[in-house]
């Protein structure tokens, strides 16, 4: 597996000369079995799968959250597990200067975002560069949000205040 800093240049170079090359981007920050699910499903659509970690900036700027574990940290776990080849950190918030870093064909995303705002408008902006948008079921049993919920109970400390727009957001 390699890291983003072992990436030659995307623009011209197709990671280990992988054919269909797929992106599936979260914070997998308390990394649990719906960011796992994620991964695999799309192992099984692409040759080679990068797995973009979102900033602890960018998570602040987009999400309103600060991840638990930075990003150094999550980066080294999604690195490590067998359906990654690349993990990557992603540093800006729009996924189309993602896509002309990395030159993607696919991206991967869990379908609480089908039929979103937001998965409408990424849906648009990657046909007209070719990517194919795929979605695929959401795991309802276990969120970030929830065990962020949680830690913050058994640390005394108030519910987390998170609106349904934020949490469709994920």
């Amino acid at each position: 597996m390699t890291s983003s800093t072992d990436l030659l240049d995307p623009l011209t170079t197709r990671p280990g000369g992988a054919g269909r090359v797929g992106y599936a981007a979260g914070a997998f920050d308390l990394f649990h079995i719906g960011h796992l699910n994620l991964l695999r499903h799309a192992r099984q659509h692409c040759d080679h799968l990068i797995a973009g970690v979102v900033s602890d900036e960018m998570l602040a700027l987009t999400k309103g959250i600060t991840p638990v574990v930075p990003l150094a940290e999550r980066l080294e776990i999604v690195d490590h597990i067998d359906v990654v080849d690349t993990a990557y950190a992603e540093t800006v918030p729009d996924k189309l200067d993602v896509w002309r870093e990395l030159r993607f064909d696919v991206f991967f995303k869990g379908d609480d975002w089908r039929g979103t705002e937001k998965g409408l408008r990424l849906e648009r902006e990657f046909a007209e560069v070719g990517v194919e948008v795929v979605y695929f079921p959401y795991t309802m049993s276990t969120s970030s949000t929830v065990l962020r919920r949680a830690l913050r109970a058994l640390s005394g400390g108030a519910p987390a205040q998170e609106t349904a727009t934020a949490e469709r957001a994920r």
